[in-house]
């Protein structure tokens, strides 16, 4: 099992490259945080404010991120599959490049 950030303030932290598989950021404010690279494969992001987040080139297969707000984030060339977007707010975010972009719902 991966680690707990549930709810916790890390708006601005460095996560770029960082391996987070099956990490659990429910409801967790991500704003503006870098997550370009990371792994976030099985993650658990529901609820969880990503405005502005740079998650290029991210693997985001089968993350949950259901009811999230991705006002502005970048998710260029981000690994999609089997992510879920449902209910998530994408106003703004670019996906250019991005592989098996979810239906958003």
């Amino acid at each position: 099992m991966g680690t707990d950030h549930a709810g916790q303030d890390l708006r601005g932290r460095d996560f770029g490259g960082a391996d987070l598989r099956d990490a659990s950021f429910r409801e967790a404010n991500l704003a503006g945080v870098n997550l370009a690279g990371a792994d976030l494969s099985g993650a658990y992001l529901w609820g969880a404010n990503l405005a502005g987040a740079d998650l290029r080139g991210a693997n985001l297969f089968m993350a949950n991120l259901m009811r999230t707000n991705l006002t502005g984030a970048r998710l260029d060339g981000a690994y999609l599959r089997g992510a879920d977007f449902w209910g998530a707010n994408v106003s703004g975010a670019r996906f250019d490049g991005a592989v098996g972009r979810a239906d958003q719902g």
